[in-house]
This record gives C-alpha cells, structure tokens and sequence, in this order.
C-alpha cells in the first residue's frame, strides 16, 4: 500500500476540523488534501464594464461644466434668465414629481423665489477671485462625495452623509456664484438650475443606471454634447481640458485598471478573519 493511500484511508476515517481545541488522532501539523479546495481568485475586470460604470462620474462632470457655463452666460447676459427658469420649472415638475409630490416642488420653488434678493447681497463685500477660488474648490468637493452607485428605483432610503455633503457642497458653490449675477430674476434662475441639477438630478440619475445600458450611454452622450456646446463659445482652454478629463475618466482610467490587474492576485480561504453579522431587526430583551 502506497503513502497516498494510507493518507485517503486515514482521512476517511477521522474528520478533519480547523477547531484546535478538539482532541484528535492526527498531528498538529496535518494538513488535509481539501485545505486549499475553498481558494479563489479574485474576479477580473472588463474594459467595457468599468466603462460603463464610469458613465455616472461623467454624467456628473458634465452636469457641473453645464452649470457653470449657464452662469457665465446668465453673467454676460447672454442668456435670459426668464427662459432658464421656465425650462429648469418645466423638468423640475415633469421629472421629480413622479417621486414625490408637488407639493414639496412647490415650497421650493417659492423658498428660492423670496431668498433670491437676499443670495444676491449675500457676498458683495467679497472679492471676485476669492469668490472663484471658493466656488471651484467646492465643485471639486462635489464631484469627490458625490454618491455614484445605482439607486432602486423604488427606493426612498436615507441618503449617505457623503451624498448629503455633496449636494451642500454644490448647493453653496451656486449659492456663491449666484451673488455675483446683477438681478434678482437671474439669481433665482440660477439658484433654482443648481437645485434641479445637484440635488434632483443625482437621484434620476441613480435610479437610470439600474436600466439598460443603452439608456445610460445615451445620458452620456447627450451630457457630454450639452456641455461641450455650452462651454466651448466660451473658453477653448477650458473646453479642452473638459475634454481631456472625460477622455481620461471614461476611456483610459478603465484601460488602466485593466492592465494593472495583471500584477493583483488576491487569494482568499478558510484562514480569512471571521466577518460577525448581527440582526438589527432583532431587539434585546
């Protein structure tokens, strides 16, 4: 009888556990031909999927190149600001009422609407270029907290204190830039885009992106056209740097995530820490 077969016949014969405080016939240092059975590697990426998962950061970038280039145009009065309140009204009640009732749009629209003589006094002793600094540093705020994974459709649950910092973060960034606008017509425009674009906006978003493929493609697309046409009569630098970050977010961030993954191999066994989980539904008596 060979080596391997005393082996196979001693572990018929006694179960191995990885419970050291049993007793048993076999040595401490056995090691079970099944030890390693459980192993795993971790999964690999794909180029297309991680593409397609990079669409929500796009989708957000374009939003906020958007709505800067709508406040350089309300600035310039280049743009009518009665138009931007009557488009931003229409999808504000089209869009977020078939989640929550008019009622609630109602009340925001008239809180922005008397708060807008107030927004535009609200930094006049500030200088332009700290009011520059400030608005582009709580963008950049926004674009790092906010919230990029897919949302239930029907789900109305507690949002992330990371997604509720985003959205003030954007929220003042408007706040700030709308005190530089002349009127009180175009700060209300203002105020009321930025609430549509960086508080309603991300949850439509998130619901999308549990839809098909397509549709969140075809968001990108149309995002990334508006901002583009929005922004590039305004600055080329600024256009082209836009584009650059899109180009690097969605095409060569995932090309690179791809190609490192070569040198990653995450094993995982029966030795990893023990992870507890704990009913919160059930009450202690």
């Amino acid at each position: 009888m060979t080596a391997a077969e005393v082996r196979q016949g001693r572990d018929s014969e006694v179960q191995w556990e990885r419970a050291l405080w049993k007793r048993t016939t076999l040595p401490d240092n056995y090691v079970p031909d099944s030890f390693l059975s459980s192993l795993t590697n971790f999964r690999p990426y794909t180029y297309w999927h991680l593409v397609a998962a990079s669409w929500a950061i796009s989708q957000h970038l374009a939003t906020i190149f958007t709505f800067v280039a709508v406040f350089v145009r309300l600035k310039e009065r280049i743009l009518d600001p009665r138009l931007l309140v009557w488009l931003s009204t229409i999808c504000f009640m089209t869009g977020y009422a078939i989640w929550v009732a008019v009622k609630s749009s109602i009340l925001v629209f008239l809180a922005l609407l008397s708060l807008s003589p107030v927004l535009r006094t609200l930094t006049a002793a500030t200088s332009s270029d700290s009011i520059w600094a400030l608005s582009a540093g709580l963008f950049f705020l926004n674009a790092i907290l906010a919230d990029y994974t897919s949302m239930d459709p029907f789900d109305r649950g507690r949002q992330r204190l990371s997604s509720v910092l985003s959205v003030n973060a954007a929220i003042s960034s408007s706040v700030v830039l709308a005190s530089r606008l002349t009127d009180d017509i175009s700060v209300f425009a203002l105020s009321l885009f930025s609430v549509l674009s960086f508080a309603f906006f991300p949850m439509l978003r998130r619901r999308l992106q549990n839809g098909p493929k397509v549709v969140n493609a075809v968001l990108t697309v149309a995002l990334l056209s508006l901002s583009l046409f929005l922004t590039s009569p305004l600055s080329n630098v600024v256009t082209w740097l836009y584009l650059m970050v899109f180009l690097a977010i969605t095409f060569l961030a995932p090309a690179a995530l791809v190609w490192s993954q070569r040198f990653k191999n995450e094993l995982r066994g029966n030795w990893d820490a023990a992870v507890p989980k704990v009913n919160v539904d059930s009450s202690v008596h």
